[in-house]
């Protein structure tokens, strides 16, 4: 499929000569600072060294102090309290967050992971049965309940406290909670608004911290579990997140919590540099598994757990889930795509819109995201579970998904989400008329420019720019992830330096050794996976544009600067 290369617009001239000149750095460096907003050197200086005293006060958030009273107070009278979250990553590293937290300072403490299958997601009614059995009196909630408005003035008539601690965007009603923490609110004037679950859970802790004299060393030594769920939530990594990824990921590399440890070891990062793309393609899918096959309470578990023993039986234990969602992901994806492939009213379609019985609940989500990466269309996926259709929907660049789903609304049972991802059940009847409906809207609103996959180029330049110096600098504007990617640039007119080949069990990858005649005799090597259709042409000697970001590169035992190629100029044909 052609991809579209958009060329960033490039910064301000006059701000990029004075940041190149304060901070000695070339011209695409300074660029690359400008695009993302930075003009000057102060916020240069806080962009490079993140601080954590560069955190805002945790009591600008909205319901803060009422929220630090009513857990001094459960704390105080050593009540039964329970943590609650939800079953993806960065709801059970909340509550192992929290857990971690205050297990040394309530006594009765228990924590709750609703089982996606018979609960689903949010707040459940049988949650709030156990707390009332339990006779626990005060439920802190994170990454969830900022919708569950019927479900709190339930507990609350049953003598259960609760405290919300969400990043979801609220309804019209605020649930009647004692507290409920979330920068969303549009009554709340927190400065950031971008906070994981986990991050909302982080910020109360904060604010116990400060109003309790506890050291705030006890508090900086969870971040590893802070950066696992900011990466894994695919929230910006901008403002207090990127402070909060940068110490979470020093954690996470050099004393991370047992548990996190015993993940690392298992998925193969001992001795490497763990970074944010480590965590959402290994450690993350990881604990995700738990949920997805399981239940995710084996998940916090193991981010609880004070054995180690325990620990690799739970770290074994849980990548055995991850084996067999690896699989189901796999055999469902081709199924799905089987499917489309034979069915001829498929082709023309905007939207993708594929249901049945057997799959894998725990899975639909990734095959959403396999299929629009694929299709590059908005695609659902669902299947059957408690005798309804329920299933995921992801969506393709600058699409609101949320919004098109929510005009079938009266199709529906339920739906949540956001512009680029949802869930969503229906009656199983209502399939057909969603179906056409969905089609329907998408292909009256999505663009043309929508329909193809785009990548984005934040700078034309030479291969001669990519010095040792330059990317040492480049690797300082990590921690990356959305508003802050990794860069990528283009390159025109480059040749094979005649020893690239074909690379792979199948032979499906190029590695391209690259040469710029004209400008350096320097060769760089490169990798482009699944490009391996390119070697025909590339071989005969005729230049051709790359687009592609930069890394590092270890091969016995050696480093070398390689380049990663996301697509190649089709100018070659």
């Amino acid at each position: 499929m052609d991809k579209i290369w958009n060329i960033k617009t490039q910064g301000d001239a006059n701000v990029i000569k004075h940041l190149s000149a304060a901070l000695n750095v070339n011209m695409v460096i300074a660029n690359l600072l400008a695009q993302r907003g930075i003009t000057s050197y102060n916020e240069a200086k806080s962009f490079f060294r993140p601080r954590l005293s560069d955190l805002h006060d945790p009591f600008l958030m909205k319901d803060m102090d009422k929220a630090v009273a009513r857990l001094e107070q459960a704390i105080e009278n050593q009540e039964k309290v329970m943590i609650y979250g939800d079953y993806d990553v960065d709801g059970t590293t909340s509550v192992a967050l929290m857990y971690q937290f205050l297990r040394s300072r309530i006594k009765d403490l228990d924590y709750y992971i609703p089982d996606r299958y018979s609960e689903g997601y949010g707040i459940s009614p049988q949650s709030i049965d156990y707390a009332s059995e339990q006779k626990i009196s005060l439920v802190i909630v994170l990454d969830c309940g900022i919708k569950a408005v019927d479900k709190i003035k339930n507990a609350k008539d049953r003598g259960i406290d609760f405290i919300i601690c969400d990043h979801h965007n609220p309804d019209d009603v605020i649930p009647d909670a004692v507290a409920v923490l979330d920068a969303k609110r549009p009554d709340c004037n927190y400065p950031f608004k971008e906070l994981s679950g986990c991050g909302v859970g982080f910020k109360l802790l904060q604010a116990y911290t400060i109003k309790n004299d506890v050291p705030i060393v006890e508090l900086y030594d969870l971040l590893d579990m802070v950066v696992v769920s900011i990466a894994s939530d695919i929230v910006p990594v901008v403002g207090e997140n990127r402070v909060l990824a940068y110490y979470g990921l020093r954690k996470l590399n050099s004393n991370p919590s047992l548990g996190l440890k015993t993940i690392i070891q298992i998925a193969g990062l001992v001795g490497q540099d763990i970074s944010v793309s480590d965590i959402v393609f290994k450690i993350g899918p990881r604990l995700n598994a738990s949920g997805r096959i399981e239940h995710g309470k084996k998940s916090v578990a193991i981010m609880v757990v004070t054995d180690e023993e325990e620990a690799m039986e739970l770290g074994n234990e849980i990548n055995s889930y991850n084996e067999i969602r690896k699989t189901l992901d796999r055999d469902i994806t081709q199924e799905a795509l089987d499917m489309i492939a034979h069915d001829p009213n498929q082709e023309n379609r905007k939207a993708t819109v594929l249901y049945n019985r057997d799959w894998h609940k725990g899975v639909v989500g990734i095959v959403a995201s396999r299929l629009t990466e694929h299709h590059y269309r908005p695609t659902v996926i669902l299947t059957e579970s408690n005798g309804l259709a329920t299933g995921s929907a992801r969506s393709v660049k600058d699409f609101d998904l949320y919004e098109a789903i929510g005009s079938c609304s009266d199709l529906l049972e339920s739906y949540g989400g956001h512009m680029y991802a949802a869930g969503l059940t229906m009656k199983i009847d209502n399939i057909p008329a969603f179906t056409r409906r969905f089609e329907e809207i998408v292909a009256r609103q999505i663009t043309e420019q929508q329909q193809t996959e785009m990548i984005e180029v934040d700078a034309k330049i030479q291969l001669s720019d990519i010095t040792p110096k330059f990317y040492r600098i480049l690797k300082q504007f990590s921690p990356f992830g959305p508003h802050n990617m990794t860069p990528v640039f283009v390159t025109e007119n480059v040749l094979d330096a005649g020893t690239s080949r074909c690379v792979g069990r199948q032979l499906e990858h190029l590695k391209l050794d690259l040469v710029e005649p004209t400008l350096t005799s320097s060769v760089f090597q490169a990798i482009a996976f699944n490009q391996a259709d390119h070697y025909e042409a590339i071989s005969q000697g005729l230049p051709f544009d790359i687009c592609y970001s930069i890394a590092e590169n270890e091969f016995r035992g050696k480093t070398n600067i390689q380049l990663y190629v996301r697509d190649i100029s089709a100018k070659l044909y």
